[in-house]
């Protein structure tokens, strides 16, 4: 299985990640939105956007693992931000620093999300084979 990240001549360069991915050669893994709570099901990070983010990015990363899926399988992400414009950098820039960075993204701004307290969910397609 291959996934090849490119950028489109002529577009804006990305900040960070790329503009597409092209993955070949396997079987589709598609994740829940990932939810910043510890195993014991309670929210990590009240208040917290950064501290929300990591855990979410553990526990996308657990659940690609189960997948038999690596960060490098990626081939797109959503993240839903709840805050404005500052609120959103933050969590970006957890998630570039990831090992899921480079993939194609889209960041969502938006008013609520599943769990109270909740500020943060991504969720993601790999491939595999």
């Amino acid at each position: 299985m291959a996934v090849q990240l490119l950028n489109v001549p002529g577009l804006s360069p990305p900040p960070g990640y790329s503009h597409l991915a092209i993955g070949s050669g396997g079987k589709l893994v598609f994740t829940a939105g990932q939810v910043p709570l510890d195993a014991r099901g309670e929210i990590v990070g009240q208040g917290d956007h950064t501290t929300q983010t990591e855990q979410v990015l553990r526990n996308l990363l657990a659940a690609l693992e189960v997948a038999g899926a690596t960060p490098s399988d990626v081939v797109k992400t959503t993240v839903y931000v709840v805050g404005g414009y500052e609120a959103q950098i933050a969590v970006w820039e957890v998630v570039r620093s990831s090992p899921i960075g480079r993939a194609p993204s889209t960041l969502i701004g938006i008013e609520l999300l599943g769990y109270r307290d909740q500020l943060v969910e991504i969720e993601a397609v790999a491939v595999i084979e």
